[in-house]
């Protein structure tokens, strides 16, 4: 499963994360970023099949040759591995702490395996 992806929340996410097959979790950052905002894509499955695949391609078209830049903080381009929930969420946190974007929704979805867990 994976938390977030560089193309998450529409190129708005720094980050990759997600359930490593051997174990934990894996968290890698990007080492650049697009200058400008891609077309959006809406969630799938809330706009007609169609509408999304034309807005899929419009923002695919745009990335083809969309501008980038590197990011410029101290962790570009590094990976990390979790063993467990809450080392997950602490890198997480630091690497957002500093300046990588991480949508919201990331954290509330590890805070609520988090609880899930100790309430087990």
């Amino acid at each position: 499963m994976s938390y977030c992806r560089w193309s998450s929340d529409n190129f708005r996410c720094d980050l990759y994360v997600y359930d490593s097959v051997e174990g934990g979790y894996a968290i890698h950052v990007a080492s650049n970023r697009t200058v400008d905002d891609p077309p959006e894509i809406p969630d799938f499955g809330t706009v007609p099949n169609d509408e999304f695949v034309l807005k899929h391609k419009a923002q695919m078209d745009w990335l083809m040759s969309a501008e980038r830049r590197l990011i410029g903080l101290s962790r570009d381009g590094r990976s990390y591995y979790a063993d467990d929930l809450e080392e997950l969420l602490a890198i997480i946190t630091s690497l957002r702490d500093e300046g990588y974007r991480v949508p919201q929704y990331v954290f509330d979805t590890i805070r609520e395996e988090i609880d899930e867990e100790k309430a087990a």
